[in-house]
């Protein structure tokens, strides 16, 4: 199910918006409704990391290094 929100942003914002759905041909809504998924995934992947980090450091894993030999 589809739910309506209304946001304000500034008149910048809303012209840069209208540049890049006028030049990508991209209804407002879809790129909008893009850029929510790609923040909401990096704010989720963020805070999976950082829950993890502390398991690692206890792991004695503290570089991607440390990754790579934990796993190889």
């Amino acid at each position: 199910m589809r739910e309506t929100i209304s946001i304000s942003v500034s008149e910048n914002i809303k012209a840069e918006l209208d540049e890049i759905v006028r030049s990508e041909g991209l209804p407002r809504s879809d790129l909008v409704r893009q850029a929510l998924k790609e923040v909401l995934f990096l704010w989720r992947f963020r805070a999976l990391r950082t829950e993890m980090l502390s398991h690692a450091q206890s792991q004695g894993i503290f570089t991607d290094d440390d990754v790579f030999d934990a796993v190889s």
